[in-house]
């Protein structure tokens, strides 16, 4: 005879351990807090380390020159650096120089994301695209942007075009790249979730594809922007003219040509200072909010 017994049964022992510690999971996530970091903190952990860094190679650069290791001509003391570097405010040439850099630097790799990006898309998404275009960009890519400059200047002449062309040709394969390597580890469970919610074609690409595949996205614009201030450096140390106006790579080359090693130090320090600076006002806060979003960073 069948049992009539309708009564639920009580969940077994090892069920209820299982609920309990999912229970608890879920509200150790909910705990997490994003909070800001203190000034103190950021001072600590931030500031100080690259201050002291660069504290200890001054000294260890004066020990240098105090020690006579070579001639001065060729390792100038920092306070000879820093004369140079005075003249140049005094003389109003220093903004100048940082400006006609980075305006143009900024503006080529502008117009390489705007090529790089949808040619990215593109390689990573038809497949025939990519079996032709591919082996070219990472080849593209590896070739040094000092090869372009001579080109360069014969098909375009001493302008900023043709500065602009041997940035494009250094950075845009470089995004392109990064895209298409961030597209390549997108889930296909996101891009088949798209399509059944018809997200397909633009639609997809912009929602899904992109979204999914920023953290690579960044990480090639981050190599763009090296390899656009890279290029610029090197048609500016190449390709000479007083219509071009004086960049820090001009400067550069007139040190060399002028024997004046100080002045050859500030124009390294200048380029070494406005790449870390583009990096640290621009590319890692970008990161840090892609990772706030994704749960991956918990201070700010």
């Amino acid at each position: 005879m069948a049992s009539t017994d309708t009564t639920p049964k009580a969940p077994s022992r090892g069920k209820a351990d299982d609920l309990a510690g999912l229970e608890a999971g879920l509200d150790a996530l909910d705990s997490v807090q994003i909070r800001r970091t203190p000034v103190r903190e950021v001072l600590l952990k931030k500031v100080f380390p690259p201050v002291i860094a660069v504290a200890l190679i001054l000294v260890v650069w004066q020990l240098l020159v105090w020690g006579k290791v070579t001639d001065e001509y060729k390792l100038p003391a920092p306070s000879a650096v820093w004369d140079s570097l005075t003249t140049m405010w005094l003389e109003g040439t220093l903004l100048e120089v940082l400006w006609t850099s980075v305006s143009r630097a900024l503006l080529g790799f502008l117009m390489a994301l705007a090529i790089g990006t949808p040619l990215g898309l593109l390689v990573s998404r038809v497949k025939f695209v990519r079996a032709a275009i591919g082996p070219i960009l990472s080849g593209l890519q590896s070739l040094p942007s000092v090869a372009w400059v001579a080109p360069a200047v014969l098909w375009l002449g001493l302008n900023d075009s043709m500065m602009f062309a041997v940035i494009l040709l250094g950075a845009v394969p470089s995004i392109a790249n990064g895209l298409v390597a961030g597209v390549d580890q997108v889930p296909p469970l996101y891009l088949r979730a798209g399509q059944t919610l018809g997200a397909t074609g633009l639609k997809g690409a912009w929602h899904i594809v992109m979204p999914a595949a920023l953290p690579g996205y960044l990480a090639g614009l981050k190599q763009g922007w090296a390899f656009s201030w890279r290029s610029l450096m090197a048609a500016e140390i190449i390709a000479s003219s007083p219509d071009l106006g004086l960049g820090l790579g001009q400067l550069l080359e007139n040190g060399r040509n002028n024997i004046d090693m100080a002045g050859i130090f500030l124009a390294i320090i200048l380029i070494l200072i406005v790449g870390i600076a583009i990096d640290l006002l621009i590319f890692s806060p970008l990161e840090r909010a892609v990772l706030r979003r994704r749960g991956l960073l918990t201070k700010s």
